[in-house]
C-alpha cells in the first residue's frame, strides 16, 4: 500500500500552484467586496458541538456531517458542513444587536458526500448573511451581492432561479396533509415525478381545488410561472397569494437593479425546505447543471441561540467559482520573480529587501542548488553592473 499513500479520499482535493494563488487572490477580492458593503468578517470554528451544528438550519445537514467524540468532555462533536448555523449563533448569542447585522465568512467545510458543488466534499465556502431585517430590501441586497460575487469571479452569464417555500407549505396545509405526508409529497415534487404525485393525492383522498393546485405545482416553472400561478392557484389561501406577491416584488426590484440578469421561477424546487421560511434562490451558469450559489430566507434559526431574528443570506464555493470563472489566471498572475545570487554582499541584501518591500517576488539562490533563475521560476535575475545591482531578464 505504500505506493498509494499519495491518493486522496474521493471528493477531497489538493490545490497546487498556480491555482492556489488564484483562489487566494479571489478570496481577498471577495472579502474586500463584502467589507465595502458593510459586512463584517467572522471565523466560525471548524469543529463544534454536534447539537449546535444540527440546530435549526443544521437538521438538513445531519447526513452531511462527520461526527466524532470529544475526548475531553465525552460529548459528540461535528466537523462543520455549513457555516450558516454557527454564524446565526454569533448574531443571536454573542453580538445581540437590535438593528440589522451583516456578517460574511470564508473557509473550508467538510461533507460526508458531495452535495452538488462541483462534486467536492470539501467546499471552500464563502457567504454573506443579513440578520435583523425581514423585508424584500434585504433579500434584494443579498441577490445583488450574489451577482457581484459571480462577476468578481469572472462569471457574467449567470441567471437566477427563485421560489418561495410558503407556496407549497400553504397548499399542503390547505389540503389537510399531515407533516409526514407533506414531506413525502415534497420529496416527489423535487423529482418532478407527476404520475407519483397524482397517485399519492388520489390514495390520500385529496379532491377538489386543493388536489388540482398540488398537481399543477410541479409544472409552475419558467419565466412566466408567476402569471400562470396566479391563474392556477387562484383558489389558494391568502398565505400562498402573499408569497406570489412577494416573488413579484423581488422580480420588479431585480429588473431595476439588475435588468441584464435573467430571472426564472420554479415554485416546486425548494432548496432547504426543512428550515427556510420564505424566498429561496439559486444562481446557475448555462451549460453547467449544478448551482453556482444558493440561499434564501430562514427567520427562525436564531431562536435556539437566544434571539429569533429575521435572516437571509447566500453561500457559494470558491472552487466552483474558480472552475467556472474566466480570466482569473491572468488577473492573479504572479510575476515570475527575481533571482538573487547566493553572495555575501551587503548591497545585494539591501536591494533584495528594497524589492520585497516594493511588492516584488525575490527568490534567493541557496548555495550548491542545481539550476538557476529559470529553474526557480524567475523571469529576471539580479546582476552587478556599473557599481550597483540591477535587474536583467533571463
Amino acid at each position: 500500500m505504500q505506493e498509494e499513500r499519495w491518493l486522496l479520499p474521493a471528493g477531497i482535493e489538493e490545490v497546487l500552484p498556480p491555482q492556489a494563488r488564484v483562489i487566494e487572490g479571489l478570496r481577498r477580492d471577495l472579502l474586500d467586496l463584502y467589507q465595502a458593503w458593510g459586512y463584517d468578517l467572522v471565523m466560525p470554528p471548524f469543529i463544534d458541538y454536534l447539537e449546535s451544528l444540527l440546530t435549526g438550519t443544521g437538521h438538513d445537514l445531519d447526513l452531511q456531517t462527520f461526527k466524532l467524540t470529544d475526548q475531553e468532555s465525552g460529548r459528540m462533536l461535528g466537523v462543520r458542513a455549513d457555516m450558516t448555523p454557527q454564524v446565526a449563533r454569533m448574531d443571536a448569542h454573542h453580538l445581540r444587536r437590535a438593528g440589522p447585522t451583516r456578517l460574511c465568512y470564508l473557509g473550508t467545510v467538510l461533507h460526508t458526500r458531495s452535495d452538488g458543488f462541483a462534486g467536492t466534499r470539501s467546499p471552500l465556502q464563502v457567504g454573506a448573511e443579513i440578520f435583523g431585517h425581514s423585508g424584500a430590501e434585504s433579500e434584494l441586497e443579498i441577490l445583488r451581492l450574489v451577482l457581484l460575487t459571480l462577476e468578481r469571479a469572472g462569471i457574467s452569464n449567470a441567471y437566477l432561479d427563485l421560489g418561495h417555500v410558503g407556496i407549497y407549505r400553504g397548499l399542503a396545509r390547505q389540503a389537510g396533509l399531515t407533516p409526514e405526508r407533506e414531506m413525502a409529497l415534497f420529496e416527489i415534487l423535487q423529482r418532478k415525478a407527476i404520475p407519483e404525485v397524482e397517485a399519492l393525492i388520489r390514495d390520500w383522498g385529496v379532491t377538489g381545488p386543493a388536489a388540482d393546485m398540488l398537481l399543477v405545482l410541479a409544472e409552475l416553472n419558467g419565466d412566466d410561472a408567476l402569471e400562470r400561478a396566479r391563474r392556477d392557484l387562484a383558489a389558494a389561501d391568502p398565505v400562498v397569494r402573499e408569497a406570489l406577491d412577494h416573488l413579484a416584488l423581488l422580480r420588479a426590484g431585480l429588473n431595476t437593479w439588475l435588468p441584464e440578469v435573467p430571472v426564472h421561477f420554479d415554485l416546486a424546487e425548494l432548496r432547504g425546505y426543512h428550515y427556510k421560511t420564505g424566498v429561496v434562490f439559486a444562481a446557475f451558469v448555462p451549460g453547467w447543471g449544478l448551482e453556482i450559489a444558493r440561499g434564501g430566507r430562514y427567520d427562525d434559526i436564531g431562536r435556539v441561540f437566544g434571539q429569533a431574528r429575521p435572516a437571509v443570506g447566500f453561500s457559494s464555493d470558491l472552487k466552483s467559482l474558480l472552475r467556472q470563472g474566466r480570466g482569473l489566471e491572468d488577473r492573479y498572475r504572479g510575476g515570475g520573480g527575481i533571482f538573487a545570487p547566493a553572495l555575501p554582499d551587503l548591497a545585494l541584501r539591501a536591494e533584495v529587501e528594497r524589492l520585497r518591500a516594493a511588492g516584488e517576488r525575490v527568490v534567493n539562490e541557496l548555495p550548491g542548488q542545481p539550476g538557476g533563475a529559470r529553474e526557480a521560476g524567475c523571469a529576471e535575475e539580479l546582476v552587478f553592473e556599473g557599481e550597483r545591482w540591477r535587474r536583467r531578464p533571463v
